[in-house]
């Protein structure tokens, strides 16, 4: 591995290698995430249960893939980064294969609620955080961005394909296809994937000449992650962060990204088409996310989180009328929420760190990413119960929409006169 990172000296920093590395294993965990979205109706049909059932599960699945995040940072801290996501990846692998023989719902709660929830928290945001911390002291926002785009690609890959297999040959097909798409990256991640910089002799890319490791840590790494919680958590800012990532997370895979592909078929439109209509957005995410890890390197990024928040609450509660209208109806839905679907991270990685310290910082973003996926089971679970009672999805957008516009006025106030914790970390060695 050595050898090979030395190959791009003075051509491209290894760095961005380990970017594309884990971009691939990002990508993997969007569409992991994403096929419970086309499992719905399928699931509903075959074995007769409740939207709100399996909306149960999977808000299980979203709270644990947020709660599993700081402890997963502070795994990589304590066991080593790539011990920890080839472990996760291989679990992933097997229990989404397994999920194929699955009959009662309580296999459904097992595999796709707690152990899925769990594997996926491991090779999600808080991995990119702590990859783009460790090899990364310039371009970190422009190279968070491109992690997170990963949950857009994800979505233009599997969507489509995951919605026709599982149309023409059932749901079991399109499972088993995910569990080998994440078999396949593991030699990929255990071949290229070094540990951190100084494992082939390198400096993160940006860092000066008298840069220095810092020491590996020894700690549990529960002790870790409750450590650096109880740190933050004195602090009025995580709590910001914190609620600003709840919405977050409730407005987009929470609700959209689960229940949206049932919401069309509320309206005559087929699980293939729906996928199709999610993976357009996917495609104007990965734009927009992109560019806001750009724009987070040079802007401030609570201005940007606050016009992110205001379009995509805008664009929520224009959602109900979009299926009515024909081509200005579900397109321009598409181009204006997905510019911003997850365009939120960068900025919020970027105040987190500043706020707290690149040490400290994948440890503590892990925390703020369980807000996010609280969020998701909120809304995951609220828009399927609100459903079942209501018959429509109606009331739950509108409420997302306005939980955005929340949104938009609480990070204004992230990082505004609070000192920096900057030089007294809770942890070392990221």
């Amino acid at each position: 591995m050595k050898r090979i990172a030395h190959r791009f000296e003075g051509r491209l920093h290894y760095g961005w290698i380990v970017i594309a590395v884990t971009f691939l294993v990002m990508l993997i965990t969007a569409g992991t995430r994403a096929t419970p979205s086309v499992m719905m109706l399928p699931l509903e049909h075959e074995f007769g249960w409740s939207r709100a059932t399996i909306s149960a599960a999977l808000a299980v699945n979203l709270a644990l893939f947020g709660l599993m995040g700081p402890f997963a940072a502070a795994a990589m801290l304590r066991f080593g980064l790539r011990r920890t996501v080839l472990t996760a990846l291989t679990i992933l692998s097997a229990s989404i294969a397994l999920s194929s023989l699955m009959q009662a719902t309580w296999q459904l709660q097992l595999i796709w609620g707690l152990i899925v929830g769990c594997a996926t928290g491991a090779t999600a945001m808080t991995l990119g955080a702590t990859v783009v911390n460790r090899w990364f002291v310039q371009r970190r926002g422009l190279a968070m961005g491109l992690l997170t785009a990963s949950s857009a690609t994800g979505q233009l890959v599997f969507l489509p394909l995951l919605a026709a297999l599982t149309e023409h040959q059932g749901w079991r097909p399109a499972v088993l296809t995910v569990a080998a798409a994440a078999a396949v990256v593991i030699p990929l991640l255990a071949f290229l994937l070094p540990e951190k910089p100084a494992s082939v002799g390198l400096k993160p890319y940006g860092a000066a000449d008298d840069f220095t490791d810092a020491a590996a840590v020894r700690r549990n790494p529960i002790a870790i992650a409750f450590g650096a919680l109880g740190k933050a958590a004195k602090t009025r800012d995580f709590w910001l962060l914190f609620m600003s990532f709840f919405i977050c997370g409730a407005s987009t895979n929470g609700y959209i990204g689960t229940h949206f592909i049932a919401m069309c078929g509320d309206y005559n439109i087929t699980p293939v088409k729906g996928a199709s209509i999610l993976a357009a957005m996917g495609l104007f995410d990965l734009v927009g996310t992109t560019m806001s890890g750009w724009l987070s390197d040079r802007y401030n990024a609570r201005v940007l989180l606050c016009w992110y928040y205001g379009l995509r609450g805008l664009a929520l509660l224009y959602l109900p009328y979009a299926f009515g209208f024909g081509l200005m109806g579900l397109p321009l839905f598409s181009m204006f929420y997905g510019l911003d679907w997850v365009a939120t991270v960068p900025p919020t990685v970027k105040l987190t760190t500043e706020r707290f310290g690149s040490a400290d910082a994948p440890v503590i973003f892990g925390w703020i990413v369980a807000g996010h996926q609280l969020g998701a089971a909120f809304a995951a679970l609220g828009a399927g119960l609100l459903r079942s009672s209501l018959g429509s999805y109606t009331a739950a957008t509108w409420i997302s929409g306005g939980l955005c516009l929340l949104g938009a006025v609480l990070v204004l106030r992230i990082n505004r006169g609070e000192r920096t914790l900057i030089g007294t970390p809770a942890v070392q060695g990221v």
